[in-house]
């Protein structure tokens, strides 16, 4: 029987000696396990980074998918395809744990494969998986897709990783004080915990911490109950508690708010969001409080040392050149990719994170004509990339995608890149000039892309949502595009677009160009402000500090609460 205890290389710091269980759908560890689609991953892998830096007692849970989110590359004429290739990993170690675990009637068998924490400086994590021989191909499939675009394969995937990872850690015998639910799709946990402890919903909350990540619905996942039922996800918890947990619906069970009402305290990923959170979500009976814990990025992961060795030691021409030799680095990469040899001398923009309509990856060549003006000048150049994945059923954003490319792919400075996931967003954040986000506004929870861009000495160039509110001063560490004042999304896009281009075109460009000292002072004071605040062994501390401290106890006042114990 394994021991977690023994698996951890250091002594528990005394701050963080509760012992803590973490569970996501998917983590961006290393780039060579491919188990993340974007920013979800791209944060539970560096909290579990930072919480080995601060010796914490914490597990990860996830599971290991076969096929990961998928392999983006292009079709004959350039275009995205999807692709799925197996993944081995041999660096995983075999626990010889398999268990069984019921989903929809059918005894499913569940194997255990550990990553030690020697191997990418993390925390001891657990990755299951039903592929399988024990197991036939349906129940085999289960752990092939992350997101599996059919119901029935992810209600059985949350139901692998919530009540398949409670009862892995009930196996091994690991006391476990705190179970954290990375985002709703672990929802299984709490009907597990619910059942173990006969019912009694104050025991979960005694136990359990939420943490959700954004406002779009997609990521707000929901189900119809009488479904879910048949799938086994409500771990034999009586209908009737079940329906309270739901209501006011009485036909589909929505992930979050089942959560709100289950976890002890629940957070948005940053401020803006949590306020965001407490309005989508106040009316609902029986919710616990939202607070907010702002996500960050390990800074000894996405740093480039050279780049902060010259930071620090105010050697400015150091500075400058390692940044134009990343910018050789990252057009090695297009060069490759499109044929084409972009200029380090050159001002680069990058619009690069995971590939959905709210994020607005079009929103800079929406007039197609003033963008063409923008990079056709002769005097200050401009080069620009984009890269993201779509997901692999969303074909509005694969037709995106496809008309950047269509539209610039005769375009010498510009070009649209495959393959994103972790080793290629890190040479776009370090050869970069700019990194622009465009969301439409309070849709994006975080974004967290632009953290770890400013790092390496790129500066945001965002409309002010998610996390840009509490780090950016524009035109000192940032440039923010002011929000168009309309409901209307054509309208809003149309000013914001307009609002974009006039401060590229009339005062970024020129600074770049005319005054490169007060180019450099942006981005040293963006460096500079960016850490220790976004440093995520600041988040990690602050889970242990405001959410995992409440754990054990309830509320003194929980008059909110309508779902008794049944």
């Amino acid at each position: 029987m394994i021991n977690i205890s023994n698996l951890f290389p250091y002594e528990f710091d005394s701050k963080y000696a509760k012992p803590a269980a973490y569970f996501s759908m998917e983590f961006a560890i290393d780039q060579s396990l491919k188990i993340y689609s974007g920013g979800l991953g791209f944060l539970a892998g560096s909290h579990m980074r930072s919480a080995y830096e601060l010796k914490q007692n914490l597990v990860g849970i996830g599971i290991l998918w076969r096929y990961g989110y998928y392999d983006q590359e292009r079709n004959m004429d350039g275009t995205l395809r999807v692709y799925f290739t197996e993944k081995n990993y041999f660096f995983l170690e075999d626990t010889g744990i398999i268990f069984p675990l019921t989903i929809h009637n059918h005894e499913v068998k569940v194997k255990v494969w550990l990553l030690k924490p020697g191997v990418f400086n993390t925390v001891p994590m657990f990755f299951l998986s039903t592929d399988i021989p024990e197991n036939d191909h349906l129940a085999q499939t289960i752990s092939h897709r992350l997101y599996d675009p059919h119901e029935s394969a992810r209600i059985a995937q949350s139901i692998l990783l919530g009540a398949g990872g409670a009862k892995l850690l009930d196996i091994i015998g690991h006391t476990t004080d705190v179970y954290h639910m990375n985002e709703g799709h672990a929802l299984p946990l709490c009907f597990y915990l619910l059942n173990k402890y006969n019912n009694d919903l104050d025991e979960v909350k005694k136990r359990v911490v939420f943490t959700t990540h954004t406002p779009e619905k997609a990521g707000n996942e929901e189900h119809p109950i009488s479904y879910m039922e048949v799938m086994g996800f409500f771990q034999n918890v009586p209908k009737e508690m079940v329906m309270q947990l739901a209501a006011p619906d009485t036909h589909n069970m929505s992930y979050t708010l089942s959560a709100l009402r289950m976890a002890r305290v629940a957070n948005g990923v940053s401020v803006l969001h949590g306020e965001v959170s407490r309005q989508m979500w106040k009316g609902f009976e029986g919710i616990c409080d939202i607070t907010s814990v702002t996500n960050a990025q390990n800074q000894t992961y996405w740093n480039d040392n050279t780049l902060q060795d010259a930071l620090k030691s105010g050697n400015d021409e150091a500075l400058v050149l390692r940044k134009k030799e990343l910018k050789k680095e990252l057009f090695k990469v297009v060069a490759n990719q499109t044929g084409k040899i972009f200029d380090e001398n050159v001002l680069t923009i990058v619009w690069a994170r995971r590939f959905a309509g709210y994020k607005r990856a079009n929103l800079l060549i929406q007039d197609f004509e003033r963008f063409l003006k923008l990079i056709e000048n002769k005097k200050h150049p401009v080069q620009v990339i984009w890269a993201g994945k779509p997901y692999p059923e969303d074909q509005a954003a694969i037709d995106i995608f496809n008309d950047i490319y269509w539209k610039t792919k005769y375009l010498p400075n510009c070009a649209i890149l495959t393959g994103y996931e972790l080793s290629l967003s890190a040479i776009l954040k370090k050869g970069s000039d700019l990194w622009l986000n465009t969301p439409r506004m309070y849709r994006e929870a975080s974004g967290t892309s632009g953290m770890t861009a400013a790092m390496n000495g790129s500066i945001n160039i965002s409309i002010p949502d998610g996390w840009v509110p509490e780090f950016a001063q524009d035109r000192q560490n940032s440039f923010i595009i002011p929000r168009a004042e309309t409901e209307d999304h054509d309208e809003q896009a149309s000013l914001e677009n307009d609002l974009l281009l006039t401060m590229l075109e009339k005062d970024i460009v020129p600074l770049y160009y005319t005054k490169p000292t007060e180019w450099l002072h942006v981005v040293k004071q963006s460096m500079s402000d960016v850490v220790p605040f976004f440093d995520s062994n600041r988040m990690a501390h602050e889970y242990y500090d405001k959410m995992y401290s409440l754990v054990g106890s309830l509320p003194e006042v929980n008059s909110q609460s309508s779902v008794e114990a049944v």
